[in-house]
């Protein structure tokens, strides 16, 4: 069951300015680096079946990683590719800092994860289909407060603060609801054989279904109506949905685990996530024909 946090006292977004100025530099330089060497990869490696990681992975992730310990050392990180640093954990049980003086316990209400995906869409960006992005996000008190997907290919940024809205490029964005779910656009992920039926009656019931092969970048566009809803069942990890959830919340989708339950929860093992977003208007018919 999904995590309801709780919270000794509000989380105000604006101190997040400079976290949101890090989190938009380090993607840049990630996503220069993707595109220098797009389509010219040395070297690939297949992390499973379906699965693989590249060089630019790597570098990509270490670079945005040097980033925020350098602007925020005692930060922790959960990243794709190099897992969790529990930077906080370690010190609240009484190490010292650099000067020998010991460090005071984080407040759980004030304990910070960065969660990193350097390059979503690593199996596109191998094959040079040009459908790969940035997303880095950051989670105080295991609650998502500030979110960054970067679309290098487009050159386009898409940022949001809890409770600040949404934004594209710098402009503010809101997802356009459409009066009827046969007119929407759907980026859809479901199992044919033990999802079939429920397959079948969601893709009667919009105008049609897409599938891009980045996760973080098709939860964004919920954000600005490019997809009017997203369903994956199974299989998405804290960085794929991190950064691109709040995005799409603070653009006015509602997102939710299949269940009906909050759509992020820190706890969740890698692979295990499966969500739902869409407008208010259609979201609970949505998560209806999904049961």
């Amino acid at each position: 069951m999904a995590q309801i946090v709780s919270f000794a006292r509000p989380l105000r977004a604006t101190r997040l300015d400079a976290e949101l100025a890090i989190a938009t530099d380090a993607a840049r330089h990630a996503g220069r680096l993707q595109m220098e060497r797009y389509e010219r990869l040395e070297r690939i490696v297949h992390k499973s079946a379906h699965d693989v990681v590249t060089e630019v992975d790597t570098l990509s992730e270490q670079l945005i990683i040097n980033a925020i310990h350098d602007s925020f050392p005692r930060d922790s990180i959960l990243a794709e590719e190099s897992g969790r640093t529990d930077v906080v954990a370690a010190e609240s049980d009484g190490a010292t800092g650099p000067d020998g003086q010991a460090v005071p316990p984080v407040d759980p209400v004030d304990q910070r994860v960065w969660i990193i995906d350097p390059l979503d869409g690593t199996v596109n960006y191998a094959n040079g289909i040009p459908c790969f992005c940035v997303s880095i996000g950051l989670s105080v008190g295991g609650r998502p407060m500030m979110g960054v997907v970067y679309d290098p290919t487009r050159d386009e940024m898409f940022t949001a603060l809890a409770g600040m809205g949404a934004r594209l490029d710098g402009l503010p964005i809101r997802h356009p609801a459409k009066e009827k779910l046969l007119d929407c656009v759907v980026s859809l992920s479901l199992p044919r054989r033990s999802w079939a039926t429920r397959d079948h009656n969601v893709r009667r019931s919009i105008r049609v279904s897409r599938n891009m092969g980045s996760a973080a970048l098709a939860i964004a566009y919920l954000a600005n109506g490019r997809f009017d809803a997203f369903v994956q069942a199974g299989g998405l990890s804290l960085w794929d949905i991190c950064a691109a959830g709040l995005i799409a919340v603070e653009g006015g989708a509602r997102l939710t685990s299949l269940d009906g339950l909050p759509w992020f929860d820190i706890t969740r093992p890698t692979q295990s996530i499966a969500l739902l977003g869409a407008a208010p208007t259609h979201h609970q018919t949505l998560l209806e024909m999904l049961a």
